[in-house]
């Protein structure tokens, strides 16, 4: 049985249109007199692969984006050329991808390619076990000198700010790691991913709080108090699924391995859920919660001491996934009260901008909380929350849509679902389970900010999209896309006086600001995500003909 959906990728909006997703120019018409050959679908594959690990991959790594003469590079933010990412759609999403090529096709040059990207991320990972954002082959040195140039100037990325040294579970960076060590390993016991394997495992079990939460980042740091708030990577976090993806590595092993430790850790990790849902009148969950009290607490700057209701309405999700794990009704139990409380806080049609519910709710009042900044640059900037609805910051959006009703009639029918018939497929039970063939040809973000989410297709992938993909990789091996992302090379340090100009509403603040930023004149270059994206509908195709 295929894991349990618990990951914040398997929530998010599905992907752009497929031939935009292929890295067009203008909008593609490609008619086939007759549907393209496997051979020359492996063909194409195998050629943009070589590519990759052959002329884009550094050291058996990669990053999210490039210029075609490999100039420049991006992750979230601008690397340097020693660099590669960890945090999804990077290295580990690529050997991921490597491995579904390989079940697809039988050939060890994909085997081969997922081991290289193996070994670059162990060659990265932190020695407590985990992984950061990113990593920097040339050393530490030259990490702690892209932190204190680009990362530091990063305005709204305020975990790239500060160098804590340590590992972090945001945005899967370090779940997508371990499950990717645990499927290499599972794929023929090769002993050379175990160390590696083992210290990730480790890693998931000693981060773990007694009340069955894990921190942001690991080992603990009290570090960067920026504008005076407290450092929240020591917080209970849910946000961006971290329990979540936690979760489905700890099932893995279990799945995998068998290895008992793990049960009792997964248990403690549903718990936590239902011990940091809040009592009425506000029975929501935040981002990330006291380790203290169990209450909600603050994060970035733009993430106030507050409710949230896109992390209520995934906790509310995964709340029912548990149940289905576990067959126990207290996951069930207090959903209902999260349910009606989300219905009381949405707001009115010309507010809503298409999301009914605000982000954020104030502890106490129940009012919405709105996110503005002010300022030009990290260094004379701040960001702030008040109950004005309009102006509102661009990059994180102030309103979010929850599918309440889908949530609702799930409720309904698993409340009317006996415990042993809604478990009875639970990888929980019973022994030994393989794990799942294909990762990436689910719902998944292959988000590198040029490409958006992968989402499952019904069925093989039809025969004009595999002919468009076949016609459009180029003469190098990669599929030409549009970087709609770019950034401010790095100048130097912003400025205490803010420049000319109204940024309260950009993704970028003046040229000091490395943030990347989407951009009217984008360059044509090769992205990480579409390959992935375009590999993956090249295997559905494969499987079909």
């Amino acid at each position: 049985m295929p894991l349990s959906p618990l990951s914040r990728r398997r929530l998010m909006a599905s992907s752009a249109a497929a031939f935009a997703a292929a890295g067009t120019l203008s909008p593609l018409k490609v008619f086939a007199a007759e549907p393209p050959s496997r051979a020359a679908a492996l063909e194409t594959m195998k050629k943009a692969t070589t590519f990759m690990v052959e002329k884009a991959a550094y050291n058996g790594g990669y990053v999210w984006s490039y210029l075609p003469d490999f100039s420049r590079r991006w992750g979230e933010m601008e690397a340097f050329p020693t660099m590669i990412w960890v945090q999804p759609p990077g290295t580990a999403t690529m050997g991921h991808l490597f491995l579904d090529a390989y079940h697809a096709t039988g050939d060890a040059y994909y085997y081969e390619a997922a081991c290289k990207a193996a070994q670059a991320l162990i060659a990265i990972q932190h020695p407590a076990g985990g992984w950061n954002y990113l990593g920097d082959l040339a050393g530490e040195t030259s990490l702690k000198k892209w932190y204190d140039t680009i990362g530091k100037n990063g305005w709204r990325l305020e975990e790239f700010q500060h160098y804590y040294g340590n590992a972090t579970f945001d945005d899967a960076g370090t779940a997508e790691s371990s499950q990717f060590l645990l499927r290499l390993y599972v794929e023929k016991k090769d002993k050379r991913f175990k160390p590696a394997l083992d210290r990730a495992l480790a890693f998931g079990l000693d981060s773990q709080y007694p009340v069955g939460g894990w921190p942001q980042r690991f080992p603990l740091k009290d570090e960067f108090h920026h504008h005076g708030r407290a450092d929240y990577t020591g917080y209970i976090t849910f946000n961006d699924d971290v329990a979540g993806e936690n979760l489905k590595f700890l099932i893995m092993v279990w799945q995998a391995l068998g290895d008992k430790r793990v049960l009792e850790p997964i248990r403690r990790a549903m718990d936590c859920f239902v011990l940091c849902q809040q009592p009425q009148p506000q029975p929501a969950w935040g981002l990330q919660h006291k380790v203290s009290d169990l209450k909600p607490a603050g994060a970035r700057t733009y993430e106030p001491e507050a409710f949230a209701s896109h992390t209520t309405g995934g906790n509310i999700a995964a709340c029912m996934d548990f149940y289905e794990l576990t067959g126990d009704p207290k996951f069930l139990a207090r959903l209902g009260e999260a349910l009606d409380w989300l219905d009381s806080i949405k707001v009115t049609p010309e507010i809503q901008k298409g999301r009914p519910y605000p982000t954020f709710i104030e502890i106490g009042t129940g009012k919405p909380l709105y996110i503005h900044r002010t300022g030009s640059n990290v260094v004379n900037g701040r960001y702030f929350a008040d109950q004005n609805p309009h102006d509102t910051v661009i990059h994180y959006s102030s309103f979010r849509a929850v599918n309440v009703d889908g949530l609702r009639k799930r409720l309904a029918k698993l409340k009317a679902t006996p415990p042993e018939v809604a478990s009875q497929n639970s990888p929980l039970k019973g022994g030994l389970k393989a794990l799942p063939k294909y990762f990436t040809t689910g719902d998944i973000s292959v988000s590198d900010l040029n490409v958006g989410t992968l989402k499952a297709d019904a069925g093989a992938a039809a025969p004009d999209k595999a002919a468009a993909l076949i016609a459009t990789l180029n003469a190098e091996g990669w599929w030409p896309t549009e970087l709609k992302a770019t950034s401010n090379p790095y100048i130097g340090d912003g400025s205490p006086t803010p420049a000319p100009g109204d940024f309260s509403q950009t993704r970028v603040g003046d040229a000091t600001d490395t943030s990347p930023y989407i951009t009217d004149t984008p360059k044509i270059g090769i992205s990480t995500g579409g390959y992935i994206e375009n590999m993956t509908a090249l295997i559905k195709y494969i499987g079909s003909v």
